[in-house]
Order: C-alpha cells, then structure tokens, then sequence
C-alpha cells in the first residue's frame, strides 16, 4: 500500500503536472491504493447525458434512443474503452464531462476518514471525469438509459463524496437519480415562493425531478412551466402534473422559444430558467426566456460558458448565471426524497431504469 495521498487526488496526475485530477488529461489509475482512498468494485456506470449522447454520436452516427446494430454497440464500447485506457479514467475528450458509478467498497486505506466499511454497496457522487478507472470487460449496455454494466474498479479520494445505496429502492432506481442530484437539489435551493419557474428538457430525468422541487417551492402563487423537446416528454411530464403549462419546442431556436415563454407570462417572462437539456446551442434560449434580474441555472453538460457568457452580453440581458455544481449539501437525501414523495415519478423511474 503506497502513502502520502493528497485528499484531493494530485497525487494521481500524470500530465499535466499541478493541476487536480478533473482537468487533467491523464491520471493513474493504478488499482494499488494508497493510505486514504478506497477500492471499489464497479458494478454499473452512469454516464452523464450530455457525455453517452456524444460518445454514441462519435461512435456510429446515432443517439442512444436509435436502433443500435451489435456493430453500433460494439464501436460504443470501444470508444468508451478508449477514452479510459487513454486517460486513466471516463472523461468524455468532446464534451469534458463523466456521470458516475455504483459498485461494493473492496478495500480501505488505513487513513482513510469517513463512515465505510467493506462490502458496503454506494454511489460515487464525484465525476467519473476525475475517477480512476479500469474496465476490465463491458457486459451489458443499456444505450437508452445512458447505464453500462461492466467488469473494473475504481478508486475514491479522501475529497470524494458517495451515497449508501437505499435499501428501500432497487440499486438501478437509485443510481438513475443520484446521477443528477445536483439538478433538483439546486431547484430546491434556487425556487422561492410566487416564482415564475420554466425547465427546459422537463421531459427528462434531470428535468422531472426539477418540475417536482419547482412546484413543491413556487406553490399555488407561482407558475411551473415545463418546456419538453417532444411531445412524448411533454406528455410524460404533463401526466405526472408536475407543472402549470406544457408545451414542446426545439430548444435551440431561441427566438421561438422566447415567443412562447412571452405568451404563456403575460410578457413578464421566468425569474428563473433551469436548463436540462444535453443537446448544444440552447444557451440563448434559457437567457432570453429569463426576465431581467432574473436567474439562469445550467445544469446540462453541454453548455457553452462563452455562449452563455458573450450571447447574455450581445442581447442585453442582466441575467444572473449559474453553472450546474452537481453538488448541493443533501443532494442525495433530497433526490432520493423526491422518489418516495411521488409515487408517479418513482413508477416511471422504475419502469425506465431500474
């Protein structure tokens, strides 16, 4: 067992030299653990949306929710084994973000701080993006649901934080949540009561669970509007009664967008606009859509902070921007929260990833 870990994992960076184990393009993923880190075996990984729409792009043309040949598949997984054997870890080369995994604790540094044991089943709750990472072999990939099951292990920084797993929910119903804690745990913080709330890419699982904390905060003074990419996310959304309006646009048309948000607030316009969303190009709809002194929260990987940034500037918004922290204290306990309060969301949610 090697000594001297820092907490935050530099010791694991292999180039470039001085920076933390996120940005940097290769770290060791050497299984060996050093005194305050902790083993895990790697049961399912979770990439993030943004991230597994992009690999399967760059793969074989498609989006996971496309008929995949066994060839199509086999080109995902290559690429994924790629990303890894190159970088020590699954951070996504287009899009610079990761997802996250659930597995068993295998081993513990002796210096290691904090309430594990070994065999305890958890969710690392830190980007895969900075997480040391072997796959040994792919078993299983569920392209729809962004879920890979695999063969590997992964190593967990004194820094980094996890969830127990539940034992009151399926291990695939708590990982397909957990994955985007940060996005409702943040709306809880963000809503206030009487707010005009709109989610973009309501229909999702980030965007679900959104609607739900922005109902909950805004109450019956408050307007929850859920902007879907299609009518089946809109509809998914509309029959669990998570918001006040519905409608579905394509939310790169920025200009179509603000029209109906104009419409649906008697002009007035959200104070806050919460983007969901793992396409590219919908900054300026979130933006325009947002009144001015209102808020802007991207919680999607795929935003452009020189987009957002530069495009607020060149329309004359005094809008305040949020990047999506997809941490939040009691994230975990407020997502998991929202599945046991909703009987709708959680039946949904089991029926399309656990």
């Amino acid at each position: 067992m090697k000594k001297g870990g820092n907490p935050y994992g530099t010791h694991r960076v292999i180039s470039p030299k001085g920076v933390l184990p996120q940005p940097a393009d290769v770290i060791d993923n050497d299984m060996e653990i050093y005194d305050n880190e902790i083993k895990i075996d790697v049961k399912t990984l979770n990439i993030d949306s943004a991230s597994f729409t992009s690999i399967v792009d760059h793969a074989c043309g498609k989006k996971p929710t496309d008929d995949l040949s066994d060839a199509d598949i086999q080109s995902i997984k290559d690429t994924m084994m790629g990303i890894v054997e190159k970088a020590g870890k699954h951070k996504n080369p287009w899009t610079g973000s990761g997802g996250m995994l659930i597995g068993t604790v295998e081993e513990i540094g002796p210096e290691w701080r904090g309430d594990l044991k070994v065999g305890d089943k958890i969710a690392t709750l830190v980007s895969l993006s900075l997480t040391p990472l072997v796959i040994d072999e792919i078993l299983e990939m569920r392209p729809a649901i962004d879920q890979v099951d695999i063969k590997g292990h992964a190593i967990l920084f004194q820094s980094g934080i996890y969830a127990k797993l539940p034992d009151d929910m399926p291990e695939g119903l708590a990982l397909s949540a957990l994955d985007v804690a940060g996005a409702p745990a943040q709306a809880a913080k963000l809503v206030q009561p009487g707010m005009k709330v709109m989610v973009i890419g309501g229909g999702g699982k980030s965007g679900l669970l959104c609607l739900y904390e922005a109902k909950k905060r805004a109450g019956v003074t408050g307007q929850v509007i859920c902007a879907a990419g299609s009518q089946k996310s809109e509809d998914r959304a509309r029959n669990l009664n998570l918001a006040d309006d519905y409608f579905h646009h394509d939310a790169t048309d920025a200009v179509g967008m603000y029209e109906k948000v104009m419409e649906l607030t008697n002009g007035e316009l959200c104070d806050l606009v919460i983007n969901c969303v793992n396409i590219e190009n919908t900054e300026m709809a979130s933006i325009l859509c947002t009144k001015d002194g209102g808020r802007v929260y991207f919680f999607s990987m795929a935003t452009s902070f020189t987009k957002a940034a530069l495009g607020a500037e060149g329309v004359g918004k005094d809008v305040e921007m949020i990047v999506g922290n997809g941490y939040t204290k009691g994230h975990a306990e407020i997502t998991l929260q929202v599945l046991r309060e909703h009987e709708g969301i959680k039946k949904l949610f089991e029926e399309m990833y656990a």
